[in-house]
């Protein structure tokens, strides 16, 4: 059996100022991609991500693209070091994006774009302080989903990250985010806090912003991945380009599979993966996961070199 190698791509939430400075001192290419996302964007990504603000960068219309261009980054990184092709890819939300890009069905500068507009459709979707997400950890996909039952009262309030056993996400308007979080710790939630987010992600409220981006990726060329893509909201490879269309608006305000994801990954025999892009959060999740595939963050020189040598050396 040939060697198989799964690469996935972290969204929203890893960004921070300055998080490519030193790779970018090592390795040139990594402002060449950004100069490339700042011409189709028409604006200067690259002294937002070095320089900040924070609060810039942390707004939504700018941290889609910043992230899509780090992660991109990165996977070429892992190519020019001559780094394992990839058999199988997956993004965590915004990540998808970068998934699609590195399999060849969507062009990077129109990634760009429409990671800047995905953004602001999403921020303009839920007016400032209506909407509101929130971790819950130590308690069960069955708990939360009970939790958010009760908690809706005629609002919206759902379980929108299964990020890991144990740690999900949910998202809704502000009070009924804040029901769920002291329900929560009443039903024996190690945690329960809410989350520094502008917008409510991957809930009902996203609808707005679902039927914008669909009228945006009509103007969009997409083809089908050259390297299977495993989808968000249905845990399966689109088998049409109509279906990729239908899977990204979906996406918006369905949740995120993720742990169904990595299992869905590691049961097709993918025993090591790669994690393209900044911090190291995603591939922890996948450790915790699944025991069956070992997931390598690679986000700086360091991370990279290792990774290389350990896909190099591993076997089956």
């Amino acid at each position: 059996m040939s060697r198989q190698l799964a690469v996935f791509f972290p969204g929203q939430g890893s960004q921070s100022v300055g998080m490519l400075d030193a790779l970018a001192e090592s390795y040139p290419s990594v402002k060449h991609t950004f100069e490339e996302a700042s011409e189709a964007l028409g604006q200067d990504l690259w002294r937002l991500v070095s320089q900040g603000p924070k609060d810039a960068l942390d707004r939504t219309e700018n941290t889609q693209p910043a992230m899509l261009a780090a992660n991109i980054a990165l996977w070429r990184l892992w190519q020019a070091a001559g780094g394992q092709p990839a058999t199988i890819m997956a993004g965590h939300s915004l990540g998808e994006y970068a998934a699609l890009v590195a399999a060849e069905a969507l062009a990077f500068a129109d990634g760009i774009r429409l990671a800047a507009d995905r953004g602001r459709f999403m921020q303009a979707a839920a007016p400032s302080g209506a909407g509101a997400m929130a971790a819950l950890l130590g308690l069960s996909d069955a708990q939360v989903l009970a939790v958010c039952e009760e908690q809706a009262q005629d609002e919206v309030l759902a379980a929108v990250n299964f990020n890991a056993p144990g740690q999900v996400v949910i998202a809704g308007h502000a009070t009924a985010v804040t029901r769920a979080i002291e329900a929560a710790k009443a039903a024996g939630a190690k945690r329960a806090l809410a989350l520094a987010v502008s917008v409510p992600s991957h809930c009902a409220l996203m609808q707005p912003a679902a039927e914008r981006l669909a009228e945006r990726l009509a103007d969009i060329p997409l083809a089908l991945p050259s390297i299977a893509v495993i989808h968000n909201a249905s845990v399966s490879a689109a088998d049409s380009v109509e279906t990729l269309r239908k899977r990204l608006i979906e996406q918006l305000y369905s949740p995120v599979r993720w742990v169904e994801t990595v299992e869905h990954v590691a049961a097709h025999g993918v025993g090591m993966a790669i994690k393209c892009g900044p911090g190291k959060v995603l591939a922890g999740l996948c450790k915790r996961i699944t025991d069956t595939m070992t997931t390598l963050p690679v986000c700086d020189a360091k991370t990279l070199e290792t990774a290389l040598e350990r896909t190099a050396h591993a076997e089956g």
